[in-house]
């Protein structure tokens, strides 16, 4: 299974990528972050210089129905942000 999950394409990601050559994936939770290196630069053969990863606490959520109070989370996710070697860049757009 890759450790990639999916690319995360948001108005901030967009941004950071153009600017400063940053691009942002879901990753699985138990990836570090040389297996992450190796997961991208083995699937868009580019070469990474640094990478950051970010755990993103689950949501908790209370709603009060006719049946009862229902409780309710969303998942965990770890996200990270590799940032690429100088003139190097991954098209995103390209497998649509």
């Amino acid at each position: 299974m890759s450790i990639l999950i999916k690319p995360i394409i948001t108005e901030k990601a967009t941004a950071d990528s153009e600017l400063r050559n940053c691009y942002t994936f879901a990753v699985k939770t138990k990836a570090n972050k040389v297996e992450i290196k190796k997961a991208v630069e083995a699937a868009y053969g580019v070469s990474v210089e640094k990478v950051r990863t970010i755990n993103v606490r689950p949501d908790r959520s209370t709603k009060f129905t006719k049946t009862g109070i229902q409780h309710g989370k969303t998942n965990a996710v770890k996200k990270a942000i590799v940032q690429l070697a100088e003139g190097e860049m991954i098209d995103l757009y390209s497998n649509m």
